[in-house]
Protein backbone atom coordinates (compact mmCIF):
# COMPACT_ATOMS: atom_id res chain seq x y z
CA UNK A 1 0.00 0.00 0.00
CA UNK A 2 1.18 3.56 -0.81
CA UNK A 3 2.30 5.59 2.05
CA UNK A 4 0.00 8.31 2.27
CA UNK A 5 2.16 10.60 3.96
CA UNK A 6 3.81 11.00 0.83
CA UNK A 7 0.86 11.54 -1.00
CA UNK A 8 0.58 15.09 -3.34
CA UNK A 9 -2.18 16.82 -2.14
CA UNK A 10 -4.32 16.59 -4.96
CA UNK A 11 -3.96 12.86 -4.99
CA UNK A 12 -7.17 11.15 -3.12
CA UNK A 13 -9.67 13.35 -5.05
CA UNK A 14 -12.57 10.98 -3.44
CA UNK A 15 -12.07 12.80 0.16
CA UNK A 16 -11.07 16.46 -0.86
CA UNK A 17 -8.10 15.78 1.84
CA UNK A 18 -4.28 16.57 1.08
CA UNK A 19 -1.84 12.82 2.27
CA UNK A 20 -0.85 15.23 4.90
CA UNK A 21 -4.49 16.38 6.31
CA UNK A 22 -5.43 12.37 5.89
CA UNK A 23 -2.81 10.86 7.73
CA UNK A 24 -3.62 13.28 10.83
CA UNK A 25 -7.70 13.26 10.19
CA UNK A 26 -9.52 11.02 12.68
CA UNK A 27 -10.89 7.58 12.22
CA UNK A 28 -14.56 8.81 12.45
CA UNK A 29 -13.78 11.93 10.13
CA UNK A 30 -12.29 9.18 7.67
CA UNK A 31 -15.05 6.69 7.63
CA UNK A 32 -17.78 9.86 7.33
CA UNK A 33 -15.74 11.47 4.41
CA UNK A 34 -15.34 8.27 2.55
CA UNK A 35 -19.44 7.01 3.31
CA UNK A 36 -20.52 10.25 1.74
CA UNK A 37 -19.45 9.92 -1.57
CA UNK A 38 -21.79 6.55 -1.34
CA UNK A 39 -24.31 8.58 -2.86
CA UNK A 40 -26.75 5.52 -2.91
CA UNK A 41 -26.21 4.73 0.70
CA UNK A 42 -26.80 8.47 1.59
CA UNK A 43 -30.08 8.10 -0.45
CA UNK A 44 -30.76 4.89 1.32
CA UNK A 45 -30.14 6.25 4.93
CA UNK A 46 -32.39 8.56 4.71
CA UNK A 47 -34.95 6.21 3.79
CA UNK A 48 -34.34 4.12 6.68
CA UNK A 49 -34.36 7.01 8.97
CA UNK A 50 -38.10 8.63 7.20
CA UNK A 51 -39.21 4.81 7.91
CA UNK A 52 -38.36 4.06 11.71
CA UNK A 53 -39.47 8.16 12.07
CA UNK A 54 -42.64 6.55 10.61
CA UNK A 55 -42.90 3.38 12.92
CA UNK A 56 -42.19 6.01 15.76
CA UNK A 57 -44.97 8.32 14.92
CA UNK A 58 -47.64 5.51 13.74
CA UNK A 59 -50.38 6.62 15.99
CA UNK A 60 -50.57 9.99 14.93
CA UNK A 61 -49.80 9.24 11.10
CA UNK A 62 -52.16 6.21 11.05
CA UNK A 63 -55.39 7.88 10.41
CA UNK A 64 -57.71 4.80 11.87
CA UNK A 65 -57.34 2.60 14.48
CA UNK A 66 -55.66 -0.65 12.90
CA UNK A 67 -58.27 -2.73 14.23
CA UNK A 68 -61.39 -0.68 13.71
CA UNK A 69 -63.69 -3.33 11.21
CA UNK A 70 -66.19 -1.99 8.76
CA UNK A 71 -68.31 -4.35 7.24
CA UNK A 72 -69.41 -2.21 4.40
CA UNK A 73 -66.13 -1.63 2.67
CA UNK A 74 -64.75 -5.48 2.84
CA UNK A 75 -61.45 -5.73 0.54
CA UNK A 76 -62.67 -2.12 -0.21
CA UNK A 77 -59.62 -0.86 -3.20
CA UNK A 78 -57.48 2.01 -2.56
CA UNK A 79 -58.48 5.50 -3.17
CA UNK A 80 -56.36 7.75 -4.56
CA UNK A 81 -55.98 11.24 -2.80
CA UNK A 82 -56.44 14.11 -4.86
CA UNK A 83 -55.26 17.78 -4.05
CA UNK A 84 -57.64 20.16 -5.95
CA UNK A 85 -60.91 20.24 -6.71
CA UNK A 86 -63.04 22.47 -8.91
CA UNK A 87 -59.61 24.48 -9.52
CA UNK A 88 -58.84 24.94 -5.75
CA UNK A 89 -56.52 23.35 -3.06
CA UNK A 90 -58.83 21.10 -1.77
CA UNK A 91 -57.55 17.59 -0.76
CA UNK A 92 -60.19 14.86 -0.91
CA UNK A 93 -60.99 11.42 -2.07
CA UNK A 94 -63.91 9.78 -4.39
CA UNK A 95 -66.72 8.46 -2.48
CA UNK A 96 -66.91 4.46 -3.10
CA UNK A 97 -70.21 3.23 -4.83
CA UNK A 98 -70.48 -0.41 -4.09
CA UNK A 99 -72.71 -2.66 -6.23
CA UNK A 100 -73.16 -6.17 -6.75
CA UNK A 101 -71.59 -8.20 -9.42
CA UNK A 102 -74.84 -10.95 -10.27
CA UNK A 103 -72.23 -13.23 -11.91
CA UNK A 104 -69.76 -13.53 -9.33
CA UNK A 105 -71.83 -12.83 -6.65
CA UNK A 106 -69.31 -10.12 -5.44
CA UNK A 107 -69.24 -6.74 -4.43
CA UNK A 108 -67.63 -4.32 -6.88
CA UNK A 109 -66.60 -0.95 -5.81
CA UNK A 110 -66.29 2.12 -8.27
CA UNK A 111 -65.28 5.60 -7.44
CA UNK A 112 -67.84 8.21 -7.77
CA UNK A 113 -66.46 11.36 -9.54
CA UNK A 114 -69.71 13.35 -8.50
CA UNK A 115 -69.08 12.70 -4.46
CA UNK A 116 -65.77 13.65 -3.54
CA UNK A 117 -64.63 13.16 -0.17
CA UNK A 118 -62.83 15.60 1.93
CA UNK A 119 -59.81 15.18 3.71
CA UNK A 120 -58.15 17.53 6.38
CA UNK A 121 -55.05 17.61 7.67
CA UNK A 122 -54.48 17.61 11.10
CA UNK A 123 -58.09 16.99 11.95
CA UNK A 124 -59.64 15.28 14.83
CA UNK A 125 -58.78 11.55 16.08
CA UNK A 126 -61.79 9.80 16.59
CA UNK A 127 -60.06 8.31 19.86
CA UNK A 128 -57.99 10.03 22.06
CA UNK A 129 -54.13 8.07 22.22
CA UNK A 130 -50.70 8.83 23.35
CA UNK A 131 -48.37 9.96 21.22
CA UNK A 132 -45.10 7.64 21.75
CA UNK A 133 -46.90 6.03 24.58
CA UNK A 134 -46.35 9.50 26.45
CA UNK A 135 -48.21 12.33 25.13
CA UNK A 136 -52.27 12.50 25.26
CA UNK A 137 -52.98 13.43 21.62
CA UNK A 138 -56.50 14.05 20.28
CA UNK A 139 -55.03 14.75 16.04
CA UNK A 140 -54.41 12.78 13.33
CA UNK A 141 -51.59 14.02 10.81
CA UNK A 142 -54.48 13.43 8.17
CA UNK A 143 -58.19 12.41 7.49
CA UNK A 144 -61.69 13.12 6.89
CA UNK A 145 -62.87 16.10 8.04
CA UNK A 146 -66.37 16.05 8.63
CA UNK A 147 -67.15 12.05 8.11
CA UNK A 148 -70.57 10.87 7.08
CA UNK A 149 -72.30 7.92 7.06
CA UNK A 150 -70.83 5.98 3.74
CA UNK A 151 -67.89 7.90 3.50
CA UNK A 152 -64.20 6.20 3.63
CA UNK A 153 -60.50 6.40 3.36
CA UNK A 154 -58.55 4.08 2.33
CA UNK A 155 -55.20 5.37 0.31
CA UNK A 156 -54.15 1.91 1.01
CA UNK A 157 -57.40 -0.72 0.35
CA UNK A 158 -59.28 -2.50 2.78
CA UNK A 159 -58.84 -5.95 3.99
CA UNK A 160 -61.46 -8.47 4.75
CA UNK A 161 -62.97 -7.20 7.52
CA UNK A 162 -63.05 -3.87 6.58
CA UNK A 163 -59.60 -2.74 8.35
CA UNK A 164 -57.74 -0.02 6.54
CA UNK A 165 -54.46 -1.04 5.44
CA UNK A 166 -52.60 1.89 5.61
CA UNK A 167 -52.89 2.67 8.97
CA UNK A 168 -52.10 -1.32 9.68
CA UNK A 169 -48.96 -1.25 7.56
CA UNK A 170 -47.68 2.01 9.46
CA UNK A 171 -48.47 -0.07 12.93
CA UNK A 172 -46.97 -2.90 11.62
CA UNK A 173 -43.69 -0.81 11.07
CA UNK A 174 -43.62 -0.29 14.86
CA UNK A 175 -42.89 -4.41 15.21
CA UNK A 176 -40.99 -4.78 12.08
CA UNK A 177 -38.51 -2.35 12.38
CA UNK A 178 -37.89 -2.45 16.32
CA UNK A 179 -37.53 -6.18 16.39
CA UNK A 180 -34.55 -5.78 13.56
CA UNK A 181 -33.29 -3.05 16.27
CA UNK A 182 -33.67 -5.38 19.02
CA UNK A 183 -32.14 -8.30 17.73
CA UNK A 184 -29.24 -6.30 16.34
CA UNK A 185 -28.88 -5.31 19.93
CA UNK A 186 -28.49 -8.47 21.44
CA UNK A 187 -26.50 -10.24 18.50
CA UNK A 188 -24.04 -6.83 19.49
CA UNK A 189 -23.57 -7.82 22.67
CA UNK A 190 -23.29 -11.30 22.73
CA UNK A 191 -20.87 -11.34 18.95
CA UNK A 192 -18.51 -8.73 20.88
CA UNK A 193 -18.37 -9.98 24.24
CA UNK A 194 -18.17 -14.24 23.40
CA UNK A 195 -15.77 -13.22 19.95
CA UNK A 196 -13.95 -10.64 22.15
CA UNK A 197 -13.56 -13.74 24.37
CA UNK A 198 -12.43 -15.79 21.59
CA UNK A 199 -9.62 -13.57 20.02
CA UNK A 200 -8.08 -12.20 22.77
CA UNK A 201 -7.28 -14.80 25.43
CA UNK A 202 -7.47 -17.65 22.95
CA UNK A 203 -6.14 -21.16 23.86
CA UNK A 204 -9.45 -23.54 25.27
CA UNK A 205 -11.75 -20.80 25.71
CA UNK A 206 -10.79 -19.82 22.00
CA UNK A 207 -11.21 -23.91 21.02
CA UNK A 208 -14.39 -24.03 22.68
CA UNK A 209 -16.16 -21.08 21.72
CA UNK A 210 -15.36 -21.76 18.12
CA UNK A 211 -16.43 -25.52 18.00
CA UNK A 212 -20.10 -24.06 19.88
CA UNK A 213 -20.25 -21.29 16.65
CA UNK A 214 -19.58 -24.15 14.21
CA UNK A 215 -22.61 -25.95 16.16
CA UNK A 216 -24.84 -23.41 15.90
CA UNK A 217 -24.22 -22.34 12.69
CA UNK A 218 -24.52 -26.08 11.19
CA UNK A 219 -28.14 -26.11 12.11
CA UNK A 220 -30.34 -25.23 9.45
CA UNK A 221 -32.06 -21.57 10.00
CA UNK A 222 -35.52 -21.89 9.34
CA UNK A 223 -36.17 -25.86 10.89
CA UNK A 224 -34.44 -24.48 14.15
CA UNK A 225 -36.50 -21.67 14.01
CA UNK A 226 -39.72 -22.70 13.55
CA UNK A 227 -39.32 -25.54 16.27
CA UNK A 228 -38.17 -22.93 19.04
CA UNK A 229 -41.59 -20.33 17.72
CA UNK A 230 -43.57 -23.60 18.05
CA UNK A 231 -42.61 -24.31 21.43
CA UNK A 232 -44.23 -20.62 22.73
CA UNK A 233 -47.04 -21.47 24.54
CA UNK A 234 -50.15 -19.93 22.87
CA UNK A 235 -51.81 -17.92 25.41
CA UNK A 236 -48.55 -16.29 26.21
CA UNK A 237 -49.34 -12.04 26.61
CA UNK A 238 -48.62 -10.37 23.00
CA UNK A 239 -45.75 -7.80 24.79
CA UNK A 240 -43.82 -11.52 26.27
CA UNK A 241 -44.16 -13.26 22.53
CA UNK A 242 -43.01 -10.42 20.47
CA UNK A 243 -39.72 -10.64 23.32
CA UNK A 244 -39.40 -14.22 22.39
CA UNK A 245 -39.76 -13.85 19.12
CA UNK A 246 -37.33 -11.14 19.24
CA UNK A 247 -34.77 -13.89 20.89
CA UNK A 248 -35.45 -16.59 18.66
CA UNK A 249 -34.52 -14.60 15.41
CA UNK A 250 -31.47 -13.58 16.99
CA UNK A 251 -29.88 -16.35 18.38
CA UNK A 252 -28.30 -17.17 15.25
CA UNK A 253 -26.91 -13.42 14.11
CA UNK A 254 -24.71 -13.53 16.88
CA UNK A 255 -22.07 -16.07 15.53
CA UNK A 256 -20.80 -13.68 12.47
CA UNK A 257 -20.34 -10.90 14.46
CA UNK A 258 -18.33 -13.09 17.30
CA UNK A 259 -15.94 -14.38 13.86
CA UNK A 260 -15.19 -11.08 13.13
CA UNK A 261 -14.56 -9.93 16.07
CA UNK A 262 -12.32 -12.77 16.96
CA UNK A 263 -10.28 -12.51 13.61
CA UNK A 264 -9.56 -8.54 14.64
CA UNK A 265 -8.62 -9.15 18.22
CA UNK A 266 -6.22 -11.88 16.90
CA UNK A 267 -4.60 -9.43 14.58
CA UNK A 268 -4.58 -6.75 17.28
CA UNK A 269 -4.06 -8.04 20.64
CA UNK A 270 -0.47 -7.95 20.17
CA UNK A 271 -0.06 -4.53 18.67
CA UNK A 272 2.20 -1.61 20.86
CA UNK A 273 -1.14 0.06 22.09
CA UNK A 274 -2.41 -3.30 23.41
CA UNK A 275 0.95 -4.13 25.34
CA UNK A 276 1.02 -0.63 26.84
CA UNK A 277 -2.70 -0.56 28.11
CA UNK A 278 -1.49 -3.88 29.76
CA UNK A 279 1.90 -2.69 31.18
CA UNK A 280 -0.40 0.39 32.84
CA UNK A 281 -2.06 -2.30 34.85
CA UNK A 282 -5.18 -1.96 32.96
CA UNK A 283 -7.40 -4.96 32.92
CA UNK A 284 -8.23 -7.53 30.27
CA UNK A 285 -11.85 -6.95 29.99
CA UNK A 286 -10.75 -2.89 29.87
CA UNK A 287 -8.87 -3.21 26.94
CA UNK A 288 -11.50 -5.26 25.01
CA UNK A 289 -13.52 -2.60 25.67
CA UNK A 290 -11.54 0.82 25.52
CA UNK A 291 -8.85 -0.07 23.05
CA UNK A 292 -9.85 -3.05 20.73
CA UNK A 293 -13.49 -2.48 20.29
CA UNK A 294 -13.70 1.05 19.75
CA UNK A 295 -10.55 0.68 17.23
CA UNK A 296 -12.96 -1.36 14.76
CA UNK A 297 -16.01 0.12 15.76
CA UNK A 298 -17.06 1.40 12.03
CA UNK A 299 -16.74 -2.05 10.79
CA UNK A 300 -19.18 -3.41 13.62
CA UNK A 301 -21.77 -0.62 12.86
CA UNK A 302 -21.11 -2.00 8.80
CA UNK A 303 -21.93 -5.47 10.13
CA UNK A 304 -24.85 -4.98 12.15
CA UNK A 305 -26.14 -2.60 9.58
CA UNK A 306 -26.56 -5.55 6.92
CA UNK A 307 -27.73 -7.84 10.05
CA UNK A 308 -31.02 -5.63 10.57
CA UNK A 309 -32.75 -6.83 6.87
CA UNK A 310 -32.34 -10.75 7.96
CA UNK A 311 -33.75 -10.16 11.35
CA UNK A 312 -36.92 -8.59 9.44
CA UNK A 313 -37.05 -11.07 7.30
CA UNK A 314 -36.73 -14.03 9.59
CA UNK A 315 -40.13 -12.17 12.02
CA UNK A 316 -41.73 -11.64 8.45
CA UNK A 317 -41.16 -15.71 7.75
CA UNK A 318 -42.08 -16.53 10.89
CA UNK A 319 -44.97 -14.83 11.43
CA UNK A 320 -46.23 -15.95 7.89
CA UNK A 321 -45.88 -19.14 8.26
CA UNK A 322 -47.95 -18.56 11.76
CA UNK A 323 -45.74 -19.88 14.08
CA UNK A 324 -44.39 -16.20 14.68
CA UNK A 325 -46.28 -13.36 16.08
CA UNK A 326 -50.26 -13.77 15.65
CA UNK A 327 -53.12 -10.98 15.60
CA UNK A 328 -53.94 -8.92 17.63
CA UNK A 329 -49.94 -7.89 17.18
CA UNK A 330 -49.77 -6.02 13.72
CA UNK A 331 -46.13 -6.39 11.66
CA UNK A 332 -45.12 -6.53 7.87
CA UNK A 333 -45.57 -10.87 8.46
CA UNK A 334 -48.77 -10.75 10.14
CA UNK A 335 -50.33 -8.54 7.46
CA UNK A 336 -48.37 -11.22 4.88
CA UNK A 337 -50.94 -13.87 6.01
CA UNK A 338 -53.92 -12.30 4.64
CA UNK A 339 -51.98 -12.96 1.54
CA UNK A 340 -51.79 -16.48 1.84
CA UNK A 341 -55.39 -17.16 0.53
CA UNK A 342 -55.40 -16.88 -3.51
CA UNK A 343 -58.68 -16.01 -3.78
CA UNK A 344 -58.20 -12.62 -1.20
CA UNK A 345 -55.24 -11.98 -3.29
CA UNK A 346 -56.86 -12.39 -6.62
CA UNK A 347 -59.99 -10.01 -5.16
CA UNK A 348 -57.52 -8.11 -3.91
CA UNK A 349 -53.88 -7.70 -4.67
CA UNK A 350 -53.30 -4.77 -2.25
CA UNK A 351 -53.01 -6.76 0.66
CA UNK A 352 -49.77 -8.59 -0.68
CA UNK A 353 -48.31 -6.27 -2.29
CA UNK A 354 -48.75 -3.14 0.29
CA UNK A 355 -46.68 -5.33 2.84
CA UNK A 356 -44.43 -7.03 0.32
CA UNK A 357 -43.22 -3.30 -0.84
CA UNK A 358 -42.70 -2.00 2.74
CA UNK A 359 -40.76 -5.28 3.66
CA UNK A 360 -38.42 -5.11 0.27
CA UNK A 361 -38.36 -1.01 0.49
CA UNK A 362 -36.64 -1.73 3.91
CA UNK A 363 -34.57 -4.25 3.00
CA UNK A 364 -33.03 -2.89 0.55
CA UNK A 365 -32.27 0.35 1.71
CA UNK A 366 -30.84 -1.30 4.50
CA UNK A 367 -28.79 -3.72 2.65
CA UNK A 368 -27.58 -0.54 0.47
CA UNK A 369 -26.73 1.43 3.52
CA UNK A 370 -24.78 -1.41 4.81
CA UNK A 371 -23.01 -1.81 1.97
CA UNK A 372 -21.96 2.21 1.67
CA UNK A 373 -20.70 1.67 5.55
CA UNK A 374 -19.01 -1.62 5.10
CA UNK A 375 -16.90 0.43 2.28
CA UNK A 376 -16.44 3.22 4.53
CA UNK A 377 -15.12 0.92 7.15
CA UNK A 378 -11.92 0.87 5.46
CA UNK A 379 -11.31 4.81 4.77
CA UNK A 380 -7.67 4.52 3.04
CA UNK A 381 -8.67 1.97 0.75
CA UNK A 382 -9.04 4.70 -2.24
CA UNK A 383 -5.36 5.68 -1.68
CA UNK A 384 -4.23 1.74 -2.15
Amino acid sequence: MTDITSLPPDTGPSFNLSGKDMAVAGQWRLFWLKFKKHRIALASLVVIVFMYLVAAFADFIAPFDPNATNARFTYAPPQALSLFHDGSFQPNVKQLKMTLNTESMRREFQPDPAKPVKVGFFVKAQQPYYLLGLVPMQTKLFGLTNPQVGDSLYIFGADRLGRDIFSRVVHGAKISLSIGLVGVFMSLILGVTIGGISGFFGGWADLAIQRFIELLRSIPTIPLWMGLAAAIPVGWPPLRTYFVITLIVSLIGWTSLAREVRGKFLSLRSEDFVIAARLDGMSEIGIIFSHLVPSFMSHIIATLTLAIPSMILAETALSFLGIGLQPPIISWGVLLQEAQNIRAVAQAPWLLFTPAAAIVISVLSLNFLGDGLRDAADPYESVS
